[in-house]
């Protein structure tokens, strides 16, 4: 294994899908912790208007480029999180999305070993498929369909994981994986189709909030400042093993809804539609080894989490029509 010096020595980071929902958030907070960060996208899910206010640091750079393509930087750590997350998105293009599992491994693999650098994979809860086992412990190999729709998010990061550890054994590259639990906070797409957006957005319209199913399905949510504290735990520590990221407080997707619809104040309810696909009927998160191994632990309440996550996506959406309307559409 190769040596480095401290983590919190200034170095130069490459964060892959740097200007997504958490590679943005990540990057403030490495340019924050006085690193120089590049920050590498092509935008497919990923906006400028995330890392807008870093474009002006001397110690943050923007480059644009698809990972699917090979990339020759000097760096001394890689943060690869670029792959589209939401089933909208990931199911746009299957087979784009397993070339960016599979060809974006590969490559910043490659660049680390050509390199020496230590490389983190953003891996997912999703490796563990329709759960048998609940929670989830890392060791739990999973029950997932290799050809269903959502296989090529499930099976590309099951891959991921698979070549990083090919690469640890044969290649001696200093490795970690990170299992993403349901993470949100504010900077999530508000389209992107996933329960909690789309329950505010339907609470900030003024509308009653949609539960697929009977609602007793069971979720966890890991707040955003959480998760990269996390992540920034990890890679200062050798732990080279997956782990799981997320939060151990299983709420009801009735109980989110109430939530949500006591933050918005406004005299709306559920409507419950019993034709709409489910998604897996729950999986959450065994934090065990994480306590044990970095002593990380998610500390924000969902409570807080979701009142932040709220204004933000309700500012945003008060900006877009306030800038449609001075442009007179």
């Amino acid at each position: 294994m190769y040596k480095y010096s401290a983590y919190r020595d200034p170095k130069r980071i490459l964060v892959t899908g740097g200007a997504g929902f958490i590679g943005s958030h990540l990057c403030e907070r490495l340019v924050l912790d006085g690193h120089d960060v590049v920050c590498l996208d092509n935008f497919f899910t990923g906006t400028k208007k995330n890392i807008s206010h870093l474009l002006d640091r001397s110690n943050f750079e923007l480059l644009t480029h698809d990972i699917t393509q090979p990339l020759m930087l000097e760096v001394d750590w890689i943060f690869n999180l670029a792959c589209p997350a939401s089933p909208i998105h990931y199911q746009y293009n299957p087979v784009k999305t397993t070339k960016v599992n599979v060809l974006g491994a590969l490559h910043m693999l490659g660049l680390a070993k050509r390199v020496r650098a230590r490389v983190m994979q953003a891996s997912t809860s999703e490796v563990y498929g329709d759960p048998e086992v609940h929670p989830q412990k890392e060791e739990y190999w999973g029950n997932v369909n290799p050809i269903g729709r959502r296989s090529c998010y499930d099976e590309g990061k099951r891959d991921d994981e698979t070549i990083f550890f090919d690469y640890l054994r044969q290649n001696k590259v200093d490795i970690n994986v990170i299992r993403i639990f349901n993470t949100y906070g504010p900077r999530m797409r508000p389209d992107d189709g996933r329960v909690i957006s789309n329950f505010i957005m339907q609470a900030i319209r003024g509308e009653n909030i949609t539960v697929y199913g009977d609602g007793s399905q069971t979720r966890s949510f890991c707040y955003i400042d959480d998760c990269v504290r996390g992540i920034d735990t990890l890679v200062e520590s050798d732990y080279a093993k997956p782990l799981n990221i997320g939060s151990d407080r299983l709420v009801t997707i009735d109980e989110l809804a109430d939530m949500i619809i006591a933050i918005s104040g406004k005299r709306i309810t559920k409507e419950y539609d019993p034709t709409k696909p489910q998604g897996v009927r729950g999986r959450n998160a065994d934090l065990s080894l994480v306590q044990r191994e970095i002593g990380w632990k998610p500390i924000v309440p969902l409570e807080d989490g979701l009142r932040s996550t709220y204004r933000w996506i309700d500012k945003m959406i008060c900006l877009k029509r306030a800038t449609a309307w001075a442009e007179g559409r």
